[in-house]
């Protein structure tokens, strides 16, 4: 697939998804969408690949969330592909790989919700980000809505959601909502430093891990730690299961596998 409204490349195990329409703040409309669930769904089923990185085009946006002016125009005549808001990773897309944003400016609305979906994000030191919906009579339903509040205390997501309010980077990093704040020159430095780091681990094990954490998020301890979990079993009956602890004795670095 040849791609207009995104640029997606893979170097090594890692795959690199980047917005690129920065004349409209990275906005997504569907066929921007689209394209990003084709690299999203090519990057989930690559076996070569292990880790993405998400980001934006220029200096100023990782994602102004929904294009309105599209919309505005558009109406809701593209409603049937809204399978693919947001690049399709914000709801209903299994993908147990981690994936990291690295959010180089505002991450508004939709740019939020695509971040929120992402395992680990760096953050360019003058980002902001918020869920500003209600201001133009829309409702951050592609996750907003839910994982902000699964990932700070309720009621300053509850304070952030209902004025609609954005927040500093530098906030984000206090309330947890971020891993990493660093100058924009370093940001894609940061994000491969992050990436290199998860590729140190077993691949299997690291997608057993996302998928626990997860999947166990909504229920109570007892019945998470007595779930079962594909990408365990995939894991303890591969190749690298037995090639970490045999490398651990011989004192060296493991050749993970992915099988």
């Amino acid at each position: 697939m040849s791609y207009e409204f995104i640029k997606y490349e893979k170097k090594g195990r890692i795959a690199y998804v980047t917005i690129n329409r920065p004349e409209r703040l990275n906005a997504l409309h569907p066929p921007a969408n689209q394209e990003l669930y084709h690299a999203f769904s090519d990057f989930r089923d690559d076996p070569d690949v292990w880790v993405a990185i998400i980001t934006g085009a220029g200096d100023r946006a990782f994602s102004a969330g929904n294009d309105l002016r599209y919309t505005a125009e558009h109406g809701r005549q593209d409603r049937s592909m809204d399978i693919a808001r947001f690049g399709g990773i914000t709801s209903n897309f299994e993908c147990w790989k981690p994936i990291i944003a690295a959010v180089n400016g505002y991450a508004l609305g939709g740019g939020f919700e695509l971040a929120l979906a992402c395992d680990i994000i760096i953050a360019a030191d003058h980002a902001e980000v918020g869920l500003p919906e209600p201001r133009v009579g829309l409702v951050a339903g592609a996750g907003g809505v839910h994982r902000l509040p699964r990932h700070i205390p309720l009621k300053i997501a509850m304070g952030m959601m209902l004025t609609a309010k954005r927040i500093s980077i530098q906030e984000a990093y206090r309330l947890g909502l971020v891993n990493e704040v660093v100058p924009l020159a370093d940001l894609m430095a940061a994000a491969e430093r992050w990436a290199n780091e998860i590729l140190e681990v077993a691949p299997l094990s690291a997608r057993a891990s996302k998928q626990m954490a997860m999947m166990g998020l909504g229920w109570p301890l007892d019945v998470s730690l007595s779930r079962s979990y594909t990408e365990y079993q995939k894991a303890a009956a591969s190749e690298d299961f037995i090639e970490g602890p045999r490398a651990f004795a011989e004192k060296r670095k493991p050749n993970w596998k992915g099988a």
